[in-house]
């Protein structure tokens, strides 16, 4: 590149899966195992083409896919070794792999711990077999309890996705299955709502009325009931979706709520660097073609100057996912400006709908504004 741009964050694609969910449109595929061996070359080779300068401020990187752990761990440990020559082991506060139950076993959760992975996000999503198998997971309930249980063993910082309004779900799977995961020492859980997504088998069958979903009001419910019992078991909630232990907040994910730059790496990844924010290309032949041709393999037309306004609409936004909410300080200090200077109708009008709480030096979603915070966020993007 020809401007040295300091990254903080790093993501990694991994785009092989054993079997793609029923409500996945990430760009991940099946039955492509020929290409494993090759895709691993060539990212390595993405990474020296950001030339070293590129790492130096790196603090977190993100394995994620896909299924990271559907390959061999060789090969996330040859990618990790080649960022190390970028940037110093020892400088990485947070390096994160998403896992599948069933797809992990002792040999690899030790490969990841002595490559310098220090938490694991897994995706167990439920803990019911027929939901598990209605969606498309290969695992089973007993599977995924003894996949942390195995993680456990030999790294603590696990993070566990769950996901309500799934189909036939019901409030007591939700209760059921944060009561027994709670118990099993993990310290951080994503619990999202089910979005149902273009190109996917799910938005079809929804199309055509074959997705027996909850109602909207039964899935705030499974949302308030998952967040209270969430909280009774030492969780606190960060960010509108996530919830840990002390200490345990993905760093990771904090550099995209405060939209700090960060790099993706491999097929579709999406960077936010120096201003400017673009996809990687998404399919192998074109990622391939262009790597061997020396140039980054950036999608040209996902190219997006990011303008002032752009940038303070998203980081307003984007800061208000979080329960700390926008610290008016923090927000003076980056952009030379009080906020109420830019938004101060914008505020008003949302704290006179009680969906914003403001006091000295925050301003905040209230429990309402957290129901509604898309009618906020959209006020914001004027």
């Amino acid at each position: 590149m020809s401007s040295r741009v300091f990254m903080e964050g790093i993501y990694i694609h991994i785009p092989f899966c054993e079997s793609k969910c029923k409500y996945c449109d990430f760009n991940s595929f099946t039955n492509k195992e020929k290409y494993v061996e090759k895709y691993i070359k060539y990212l390595k080779k993405e990474i020296d083409l950001y030339g070293k300068e590129n790492f130096k401020n790196s603090k977190t990187i993100f394995i994620g896919g896909g299924t990271p752990s559907s390959i061999e761990s060789e090969y996330i440990v040859e990618i990790l070794e080649k960022i190390y020559e970028k940037n110093n082991k020892e400088n990485f506060e947070e390096i994160t792999i998403e896992v599948n139950p069933g797809s992990i076993d002792e040999s690899k959760i030790s490969d990841y711990k002595n490559a310098g992975i220090n938490r694991i996000s897994l995706g167990v999503q439920s803990l019911d077999d027929n939901i598990l198998k209605s969606i498309g997971r290969v695992h089973n309930a007993k599977i995924a309890i003894e996949s942390i249980k195995t993680v456990k063993r030999y790294i603590e910082n696990i993070s566990v996705d769950l996901i309500f309004g799934l189909p036939n779900q019901k409030i007591e799977n939700i209760k059921n299955d944060i009561e027994v995961i709670s118990k099993l020492g993990v310290n951080h859980m994503s619990f999202y709502a089910l979005k149902i997504e273009e190109n996917t088998p799910f938005y079809e069958m929804e199309r055509n009325g074959k997705l027996n979903l909850p109602t909207e009001d039964i899935e705030r419910d499974m949302y308030h009931i998952g967040k209270n019992i969430l909280e009774e078991n030492g969780y606190y909630q960060y960010e509108i979706s996530n919830f840990s232990k002390t200490g345990f907040e993905s760093k990771h994910n904090l550099i995209y709520w405060n939209v700090e730059p960060y790099i993706g790496l491999g097929l579709s990844a999406a960077s936010n660097i120096d201003g400017k924010r673009y996809n990687n290309m998404d399919n192998f032949e074109d990622y391939f073609d262009s790597i061997n041709s020396f140039n980054l393999p950036i999608d040209s037309n996902t190219i997006e100057e990011i303008d002032l306004k752009e940038e303070i609409s998203e980081y307003s936004i984007l800061r208000l996912r979080l329960n700390e909410g926008i610290v008016k300080s923090e927000f003076k200090k980056r952009y030379g400006k009080d906020i109420r200077y830019i938004y101060g109708d914008i505020l008003d009008k949302n704290k006179e709908n009680g969906l914003l709480i403001e006091d000295k030096d925050r301003i905040y979603l209230s429990d309402k504004g957290f129901d509604l915070a898309n009618q906020v966020f959209m006020d914001f993007l004027r």
